[in-house]
């Protein structure tokens, strides 16, 4: 076993839609994942996250872990001011504990605060000012983040997720510890090459069911094998619900300095990969439908007597984990015009709603007004429903997964609401539809359901993929379009695609 090195390892987590008018406080970190200290290996060491991995590395290698903090919210609009102060004084204050040998984190990519841009960048700037450049630091990405220079250049080792839906957030996590053991071994020397081109869009949005991110990903792993100091060659598809100047996919290249022409094969491999993303930079295999054909589609699934597993409908334009509002009911409010009955709908965030159901109690019948709260002018109108409350949850889960499975998470108060053969979870806290369990809080089972329809963007694959018959995506109009000329982007860097027209890769 190797000497016991003291490691700091934490994570920082946000994809931050700067379209959103909800900004991003610590209170609603607490309602998703807030941890300090020793809650952290407590909550955490039995899931497949990043912060597991850590914890099995700490074991593996001898390690003393320095955990300060373990924190997420769910997308949404800026990160205030105050709350970007207090998440980097914490993972600051495990700098002044006692001397570190190595630093390995889980962040996300596309955070942006009230501050800072690039609030990646600035956490690893403020650790490289109280650790020295001598120090390695890994860091593990989503596979949707927006890679800057800064974060390039001050990191170590950057892998993101090769998978998404993400499902290999522990994997990642426990390949950036072999690294960074190496790295403090003094076997390697890992440096990060980084390219970013004219991209806003691309990647087929980072889907690894196939298309380009599979082929890319596929492309990487081969540079990867075959080519001697390329420590991990990897690919991030961007988050384009960021107005910042660097926004969008890019390449990432660890590669060992130590070794002869790492850097330039380094080089070659990045520009490769880029030079197909910008070629295939249109290809989509995943089409998304407007209301009336999903509509129509959903009325024949309902009526289909000879399959009757669930047509499962993605309201990706209101997918929380894109930073949309989670509350928008135009979905709703065609399935209901259109009579469908057997839906299982959700989950809405809503906790005025969820309120009310539970202030009138399991069973009862009542009127409440639902939805297009958060942003009226765009989401609205709310939906005014004549219901039956049909289930009561105090909406705490732990996920089954796939993805993040094992994480315990709330909802907060929810409750189900049947209205014409369609129910509706509504809950308290705002979050992606991923997990069957957040339906299942509330008694309702859907597989036993025709249609169900999810606030998610791709996620609901890894869960909800293997009992549909057939998937598709609705475009209710929310923030996390697809269609990038209704944002009004005022930092992106031009000329940029799909905004501007640029020459073929």
């Amino acid at each position: 076993m190797s000497q016991t090195r003291r490691v700091l390892s934490a994570q920082v987590a946000h994809e931050t839609n700067t379209f959103s008018i909800v900004p991003t406080t610590l209170e609603d970190y607490r309602k998703r994942l807030f941890l300090r200290d020793a809650e952290i290996a407590a909550a955490l060491a039995d899931t497949r996250m990043e912060i597991a991995a850590h914890l099995a590395a700490a074991k593996n290698y001898g390690w003393t872990l320095v955990q300060p903090l373990a924190a997420a919210a769910t997308p949404s609009g800026k990160v205030t001011a105050e709350c970007w102060a207090e998440l980097q004084r914490l993972v600051y204050a495990a700098c002044e504990t006692g001397p570190l040998d190595g630093v390995i984190l889980a962040l996300h990519g596309a955070m942006v605060t009230e501050t800072d841009d690039d609030a990646e960048g600035a956490l690893l700037e403020g650790l490289r000012k109280r650790l020295g450049e001598t120090i390695p630091i890994a860091v593990t990405l989503d596979l949707h983040a927006n890679v800057t220079e800064r974060m390039g250049r001050l990191a170590n080792i950057m892998l993101p997720y090769r998978t998404y839906p993400h499902i290999d957030q522990y994997e990642t996590a426990f390949r950036a510890a072999e690294l960074l053991q190496s790295a403090m071994d003094g076997k390697t020397r890992p440096k990060v090459f980084r390219l970013q081109g004219s991209l806003l869009e691309g990647c087929n949005h980072g889907r690894t069911q196939g298309g380009v991110m599979s082929d890319l990903l596929a492309r990487a792993a081969d540079m990867q094998a075959q080519t001697p100091g390329l420590l991990s060659v990897d690919v991030c598809a961007g988050f384009s619900r960021s107005d910042i100047a660097e926004v969008g996919p890019s390449v990432q290249v660890t590669y060992d300095a130590s070794h002869n022409a790492a850097e330039t094969a380094a080089q070659q491999a990045a520009a490769s990969l880029h030079n197909e993303m910008v070629r295939r930079r249109a290809e989509v295999t995943v089409t998304a439908l407007d209301l009336p054909a999903a509509t129509e589609l959903a009325v024949a699934a309902a009526a289909d007597v000879a399959d009757t597993r669930p047509l499962v409908i993605a309201d990706f334009s209101d997918n929380p984990g894109s930073g949309a509002y989670g509350d928008g009911v135009r979905l709703l409010e065609a399935l209901l015009q259109a009579e469908v009955r057997g839906v299982l709908f959700g989950v809405l965030g809503d906790g005025e709603a969820a309120a009310r159901c539970h202030a009138a109690g399991l069973g009862a019948s009542l009127d409440v007004v639902v939805g297009a709260k958060r942003h009226p002018a765009s989401y609205g109108p709310s939906l005014t429903l004549t219901g039956r409350v049909t289930g009561l949850s105090d909406g705490a889960f732990v996920c089954e997964g796939p993805m993040n499975a094992g994480q315990p998470m709330t909802l907060g108060p929810s409750a189900l609401l049947e209205v014409n053969g369609i129910s509706i979870a509504i809950s308290t806290n705002t979050l992606q539809t991923y997990d069957q369990e957040m339906f299942r809080i509330l008694g309702a089972e859907p597989a036993q359901f025709r249609i169900v329809a999810v606030k998610s963007a791709h996620h609901f694959r890894a869960a909800f993929g293997p009992m549909a018959k057939e998937v598709i995506l609705a475009d209710s109009g929310g923030l996390a379009t697809f269609d990038h000329t209704k944002l009004s982007y005022r930092k992106v860097r031009r000329p940029v695609w799909p905004l501007d027209e640029i020459p073929p890769g």
